[in-house]
């Protein structure tokens, strides 16, 4: 039995003719995306799809077998909802809609197509869709961030988030997690100042290897000036406690005060 193992890229030019020889397998979309089953060309061999995980499939891809033979691959007609909107508010709504509960779409000019669900045509008609049963091939969109993904399940979903969070991040600040041989850091600053009577005060706790320090200071300044008599005023007061806890296997405790 032949195996597909490899497919050529989409920006790979081949010669027309050597792909319109080549044998032909029609998938459903459900088939295109899994990278590993048994499949039947449709000359009626028998053979082995082992793809890289998450490839899917599009109508018109070629794949390789391991005796350097192509395949392409043919969408295959299946039943489908093919939704038209009778002006754009609507349409807009609907794709809306559908996008929110992560449902496959394809989208044409002014057509939108999914794969069949009653609950969801029901949806649309509400919206003011007009909703028609199809058999057609289905090319939903890929993923913005990526890959495609079968369905919107919580896998996939998390993937696709996990990517937008890392798109997020790149073009907006950076939040960075740090995995180090169980090396953990936590900081928290904490800084309120008052002025007049020109208080300060920071906190700042720190959590390293099971270690918990926690430092403490304050700073109280009291200013009187009184011009004529002449007199001058002034209040000082600093405290500074440092208190830091060790884990389970450290046996020691400081406790530092200074007034």
């Amino acid at each position: 039995m032949r195996t597909l193992d490899k497919r050529i890229a989409p920006n790979v030019k081949l010669a027309a003719s050597l792909v319109a020889r080549a044998p032909t397998l029609t998938l459903a979309y459900d088939a295109r995306c899994r990278s590993r089953f048994a499949a039947t060309l449709d000359s009626g061999e028998e053979l082995a799809v082992v793809l890289p995980r998450g490839t899917v499939l599009a109508d018109g891809d070629v794949l390789v077998a391991d005796d350097g033979a192509l395949v392409r691959v043919v969408a295959a007609a299946e039943a489908v909802m093919r939704v038209r909107a009778p002006d754009a508010l609507t349409f807009t709504r609907a794709a809306y809609h559908l996008g929110n509960r992560h449902t496959p779409v394809e989208i044409g000019l002014d057509t939108l197509k999914l794969e069949y669900d009653p609950v969801l045509a029901d949806m649309l008609t509400r919206l003011g869709a007009h909703v028609e049963r199809v058999e057609a091939p289905f090319q939903p969109e890929a993923g913005a961030y990526g890959g495609g993904h079968r369905h919107g399940h919580d896998a996939s979903f998390a993937e696709d988030y996990a990517l937008a969070q890392q798109v997020y991040g790149e073009h907006h600040g950076h939040a960075h997690g740090h995995d180090h041989d169980d090396h953990g850091h936590g900081h928290d600053h904490a800084h309120a100042h008052a002025h007049g009577a020109h208080t300060h005060q920071h906190g700042h706790d720190h959590a390293h290897h099971g270690a918990t320090h926690e430092h403490g200071h304050t700073h109280s300044h009291d200013h009187e000036h009184s011009h004529g008599a002449a007199s001058h005023a002034h209040s000082h007061e600093h405290r500074h406690d440092h208190e830091h806890r060790h884990g389970d296997d450290c046996k020691h405790c400081h406790d530092h005060g200074h007034d």
